[in-house]
Parts: C-alpha cells; sequence; structure tokens
C-alpha cells in the first residue's frame, strides 16, 4: 500500500488530469499527498533582451505558481483529501532532479504525474520530464497521459 504520494503540478490539464487521479488513489489507498509545484526560472535567462524586467516576471511566475498550487490544493479540498504542498523556485539543473529530490525527502512511496504524451520530433527536442523521472528512481511512477489538444477541443464542442 502506498501511504505518501507525490504529485507534481505545473497548472497545465494533464497535470491537473494526474492530480486527479492521484487524489482518487489517495482515497483508495487511504494516503497523504503532497503536490509540488516548481518555478522554472531558466526560462528567463531564454531572453536576456528582458534582464531589466526578470525580477518582475519572477514575481509573475511564483504568484503563478502560488495560483497553481492554491487551485490543486482546493481540488483535493473539494474532494476529501488533505494534501501538503510546496513551492520551489529551480536555480541549476532539470526540474525532474528536483522532484526526485523532494520525493527522497519526504519519503514518498509513489509518483504520480500528468504527462503531455509528447511523441515524435516535439519530444525529441524538449525532452520529458516524466520519462526522466521514471527512468531516474526505483519509486513507481504512475503517468497519466492527458489528453492531445485535438481530442480536448472535440470533447469540448460535444458538451456544447
Amino acid at each position: 500500500m502506498y501511504k505518501k504520494i507525490l504529485v507534481p503540478v505545473d497548472g497545465s490539464s494533464a497535470s491537473m488530469q494526474g492530480l486527479r487521479e492521484a487524489v482518487r488513489f489517495a482515497k483508495d489507498q487511504k494516503a497523504r499527498l503532497r503536490i509540488i509545484h516548481i518555478v522554472d526560472e531558466t526560462v528567463l535567462a531564454q531572453y536576456p533582451e528582458a534582464l531589466d524586467a526578470t525580477g518582475q516576471l519572477l514575481a509573475t511566475f511564483i504568484d503563478d505558481g502560488k495560483k497553481t498550487l492554491n487551485d490543486a490544493v482546493t481540488l483535493t479540498k473539494r474532494q476529501g483529501i488533505k494534501a501538503e504542498y510546496v513551492l520551489y523556485t529551480k536555480l541549476l539543473g532539470p526540474l525532474s532532479d528536483l522532484i526526485l529530490r523532494e520525493a527522497k525527502k519526504w519519503q514518498a512511496d509513489i509518483i504520480v504525474m500528468g504527462t503531455h504524451a509528447q511523441s515524435g520530433i516535439q519530444h525529441f527536442f524538449l525532452g520529458s520530464a516524466a520519462e526522466a523521472i521514471a527512468r531516474s528512481t526505483r519509486l513507481p511512477v504512475l503517468l497519466i497521459h492527458g489528453a492531445p489538444a485535438a481530442k480536448r477541443k472535440r470533447a469540448a464542442r460535444r458538451k456544447s
């Protein structure tokens, strides 16, 4: 049985799908949840022309991260699950390393996360944090595949 479930979220629909699955899993297993959001500061380095606005952009990223965590915790509360949460600002290195450090520090039993299910050339260039985590840990990793954008649009049209 899993008692401690770590759930990385980034605010995307795929990560929220992962969170919803983690909530169902936590209910079934009577487990604790810890939600982690990472503000990736390295994105700012890609835009050196925005150096003057870096402080303001970082503050915006942090505010967005807090909102993402708040939305995630609200979702868990609505389902009757009390979740712990943590916000990190990443200084260097891959996101997967920080997620794995948090899993080890918190002594997680499993990592549950949504994945964007990228494939082909997009996956080759962008890589996958979920894949890096799954390959780099002995912990069980449950990957919840987000619906491709085209399927989400068709489903939304059918609902309207």
